[in-house]
Parts: C-alpha cells; structure tokens; sequence
C-alpha cells in the first residue's frame, strides 16, 4: 500500500495545438516510465495519430524520485483541448488535486485555455503554469508570462518555461508538481468510495472501469456495487494504468486504477457513478460531473436497413468510451429506421462517424445537424424538438425559442472587422470587447446556437489566418422567428433535408439548396421537380432534366405528324415512369447541404 503523502493526481489542459501530448510524453520519458518510439504516446487511436488532436483523455501512472530522495507515485490524465471534448477535460479535472496549464509561448493564451482554466479553478486545483515551445524561433515567453500573470493572478516566478520537444525544463515541472500540488485527501479505513471518470470495452474482459477512490481500500476479490444504478459485482482483478493495466492486490485512497469485474452490459456502467461495497456500503455518492447536454442532433441510418440492430450494439459500446454521446431511435420516411444522436459538435460528430466505420465497419447516413427548439403551442405547452420532422402543424404554434450561447473569441487586433462582421451576419450580438496584452481583443457574443453549428469556426479561422481561438457555453433559449423550410422531390417531401431557418435567410437558402441538390441528384428517365417549401408556398424550384432517346432520328422526310406521333408516344411512357419510378438522393447531397457556403 503507498503512502497517500507521496501521491500525485493531475492533468495537462491546454488551448487545441499547445503541446500537451509532447510534454506528457517527455514526462513520461524523464520517469523512465516508457520507452518512447513515436510522437504523442498516449494518444492511441488512429485516428487521433492521423488528426493530430487529442479526443480521449488517457491516465497514466508514473514513479518519480525527486530531488529530496523521496520516491513520488504521479498519476497523470492527458485531456483534449478541443472545445467539442471539454466533457472529457470535466471527468479528468473531477478525478485530480491539481493542474498543469500548458501555454504555447508564440500563441498566448487562447479562448480554450481560459475556459479550461475556469473548470479546474472551480474544483479547486493547485494550477501550474508552463509556457511551451520556448524552443521555437517565434517564441514570445515574456509576453505570454504577463498575459498568465494577468489571467491566473501569481507570481512571475511560478510560471516553469519549458520545451516539449526538446525537453528543456521538464524536470522542474516534475518537481513543482511534487512540491506544488496537494497530495489527495482521504481516509483509508472509511467505507469505500471511488469516483468512475472513464470506462472502456473489452471484447474478452468485459467493461473495463476506471476509477479514483476517494476514501477506502479496494482488494481483489471484494464485493461491490455501483451506487446509482445498484449493481453488484466482485471484483475480479483490480490494478493500476501504466502503458498496459498492472494488476495489484491492493488500492487505497487517493490512488488512480482500474477494475474488471466482468460486466458485460454497456448500460450497467456509467461514468460519475461510485463503487463502494455491499456489506459496508458509503453514505452517499460522490457528487460526480453535471449529466452532459448535447448541442447538435443528428440522424444516424444504417445504409443496409437490416444492420440496425447493429448499430445500436456499436453505438452502446460507443458510449461506454466516449460518455458525451447521446442517442434515440427515431424514424425517417426517406431513410427507414436509425437514431436521433446528441453531440457536442460538429467535430464530435465527425469523430463519432468515423469510429462506427472504423472499430464497428457500420456504414452509415447521417443527416443534416441541427440544434434542439422549444416549440409553445397555442395552449401554452412546450415540447423540445430536436427534428424539423417533428414539428407540429404550423397553425398550432405561437412561437419557438432557439438556444443562444455565449461566445468568446480571443484574436489579434487586426481581424477584428471581418470578425465582427461573420458574427453579427450569423445574428449575433456583441455584449463586450476588451483588449488584453499586446495587440490582442477578447470579443464577448451573444449568438443563436443554430448560427454557428454548421461552418462558422472554418470560416472564423479562415477570416483570422487561424489566430483566432473561440470558446462558447450555452446562455439561454430565445424568442425566434424560424421557418420550416420543407425540401420536396417530385412533390414528394424528403424529412432528412428539411431544417429549421430563421425566415430572412429561409428562402435564399431553400434556392441555394435546390441549385446544389440539382446538380448531386443524378437524371433519371423523367424529369425531377426539386422544390423548396415554406409552409404550403413553394419558394424555389430546380428542374433536373430527364434522360432522353431521340425517337425521331429514324424518322427522314415525311409528315410532321409521324414525329409528333412518336413524341406524344414517349410522353406518355416517360409520364407513366415517373409515377412508378421514385428518386434515390445520394448521401452526398445530404453532406453537400452543410457545405453551403
């Protein structure tokens, strides 16, 4: 059993981009932890390697001995820094005593950093600061100083300079981090209480939990349950996370692990939840993190309408991994039978896609995202709809609410006009602008939530040359005036193309719909009639031309009659085909409808 005063909980939160994968794997190279032979060691997924972004946060356990010749266990969590992950960074902060703020010394300090910054304060860590990347050429360590010294309030002297890639410093990151950051606070005999902040699945073992245990001693063997959903287990095998999991035979409080308890069903497990034992079970549960509130809703259709029972199989093992993902069955006449998703962003939701083709080979369809309305009937009713489809009849609505956030863009002084002109035509609201050090602005906005799903932070970046950085949380729902813009086919309406639109843009975007779905849907034998609605007004319309024969090529001479004979002939066939025939839309045109620029 080790000693709770040589016990170090913490983890790395940073803006996306400022080297906190380097400097874990620097950490974990100067402990002699693992041997590294590639970049970014604990970020194992493809697709995280391919990306180069964090999206699972990741704990691991180090053994340093330190200057004063005591032997120190450090148990590290490395987190995402991308705002559609801050969940992830929530569960990691949940679990530590204290924290290392990375900041990239020719960036500054960016809009995620602060907003990380703020999570950790209210847990009350112990926060390092450190300035990366003092190696590069375009390094700025003592403005960058001033600006930390400015937001976090400490001494010059407490903010450690260092290099992820050249390693410069890291040791006296590894000290502050023993003399800084409390050891955690617990009481070994008290009645078990640990704190699940992750959980993974294992084909062969099961769901595997990550916990951290707050007072108590856990041993193999022990019989135990999960307290908010009142599950038994034993404990089959119990250990802590170094690269592979170490199996121990004993846990105490204050130390970080892993128990394997051969629970096969992903619904049983979930994380926030607390494992105490049966026969002297804890009070209470431990207050974990707030229930995650999903952003942008999307369909998700199997391609092959007879894998849906495989999709919601991958999509609960999903979730066991990545506790943010949310979902519903639902239906669709165009699509047939899928489920109503709740991400916390676009890039979430491009993750997600990716890892059903990847780990779970599910091809899917996914539809155009939108965000979730509170619709009040005449009755004064209120119904949360997160599908245009399930709006009701327009006649018996008073009025919809959308969700307004709150924005924060931090970038230099000289995008400040094209900024604020992308914000305010997305129907935003500036509510404040400070400027900070140097040349640099905060910009505070007030903007409707719908406004920014699809491709405002492409083109914010694209507008600052990238230096812009932008983090939002939700405000409140508002009064809108929206419209239901309908897409119909052959008169036919296509519910996974229909969205909800504020009713200045409705019709210019219904027109740029029908000239894109125009050009994605490929001819047919008859014509197609692609048609944008409002209500029962048609605003727009495309027609995509059918494929003809010339059934008057053999025709030489003659009569005009004979011609038209023939023509009214193929008339009539084309006419009877186009009642039975019915229009395929491609998946593409279903993205394309997000790329509207």
């Amino acid at each position: 059993m080790e000693n709770i005063s040589q016990i170090r909980n913490f983890c790395i939160i940073a803006h996306i981009d400022h080297g906190k994968s380097t400097i874990a794997d620097r950490l974990l190279e100067k402990t002699k932890t693992i041997k590294i032979t590639e970049g970014q060691m604990l970020d194992d997924m493809d697709l995280e390697r391919e990306r180069g972004i964090t999206i699972k946060s990741h704990a691991i356990q180090m053994e340093y001995k330190a200057k004063n010749g005591q032997t120190y266990i450090l148990n590290l969590i490395d987190t995402p820094g991308h705002v559609d992950f801050s969940y992830e960074v929530s569960r990691s902060i949940a679990a530590c005593e204290g924290a290392l703020l990375v900041v990239d010394a020719t960036q500054g300090v960016q809009a995620q950093t602060i907003s990380n910054l703020y999570m950790a304060i209210e847990h009350n860590l112990e926060i390092i600061p450190v300035i990366n990347k003092i190696d590069m050429p375009s390094a700025m360590p003592d403005e960058v100083e001033d600006e930390i010294v400015d937001l976090i309030g400490c001494k010059p002297e407490e903010v450690l300079r260092a290099s992820g890639k050249t390693g410069e410093g890291v040791e006296n990151i590894l000290e502050a981090v023993v003399n800084r950051i409390p050891y955690p606070e617990g009481d070994p005999t008290a009645p078990l209480q640990a704190l699940i902040f992750d959980s993974v699945y294992n084909s062969f073992r099961g769901i595997i939990a990550y916990f951290k245990i707050e007072n108590g001693t856990l041993h193999p063997g022990d019989h135990v349950k999960f307290f908010n959903t009142n599950m038994d287990y034993n404990a089959d095998e119990i250990g802590v996370l170094k690269m592979d999991m170490i199996p121990r035979k004993i846990l105490s409080c204050g130390e970080v692990g892993y128990i394997i308890s051969g629970i096969k069903d992903a619904k049983e497990v979930k994380v926030g939840d607390t494992i105490t034992q049966v026969d002297h079970p804890c009070k209470k549960a431990i207050a974990g993190f707030q229930e995650v509130k999903p952003m942008v809703f999307a369909g998700v259709y199997p391609i092959d309408p007879t894998e849906y029972e495989n999709l919601r199989a991958s999509l609960e093992k999903l979730q066991l991994n990545d506790a943010s993902l949310t979902f519903t069955p639902e239906s669709s006449i165009a699509l047939g039978f899928g489920f109503r998703c709740g991400f916390l962003g676009l890039l979430h939701m491009e993750i997600v896609q990716e890892r059903l083709d990847r780990e779970f080979n599910m091809d899917v369809i996914t539809t155009v995202p939108n965000v979730s309305y509170k619709v009040y009937d005449k009755q004064g009713k209120v119904n949360e709809v997160h599908n245009p489809s399930g709006l009701p009849d327009p006649t018996m609505i008073d009025h919809i609410e959308e969700p307004y956030i709150r924005a924060s863009i931090i970038t230099k002084a000289d995008f400040i006009g094209p900024i604020m002109k992308l914000c305010l035509d997305k129907r935003g609201e500036l509510l404040d602008q400070t400027y900070t050090t140097g040349n640099r602005v905060e910009l505070t906005f007030l903007m409707p939530l719908g406004e920014i799903v699809i491709d405002f932070y492409d083109k914010l970046k694209s507008i600052s040359k990238g230096y812009a950085s932008f983090d939002y949380h939700v405000d409140s729902f508002r009064p809108s005036n929206l419209a239901k813009l309908d897409i119909l086919l052959n008169g036919e309406p296509v519910d996974a193309l229909s969205t909800l639109a504020h009713h200045d843009n409705a019709v210019t975007l219904g027109r740029r719909m029908c000239e894109k779905l125009k050009d994605l849907i490929p001819r047919q034998q008859f014509d197609i009639a692609i048609q944008a609605a409002i209500g029962a007004k048609i605003v727009a319309r495309e027609t995509v031309k059918q494929v003809r024969k010339d059934v008057t090529a053999k025709c030489y001479g003659g009569d005009v009659s004979r011609k038209r004979k023939l023509l009214e002939k193929q008339k009539r066939g084309k006419k009877r085909m186009k009642q039975i025939g019915n229009v395929e839309v491609p998946q593409k045109a279903f993205l394309a409808v997000l790329k509207l620029d």
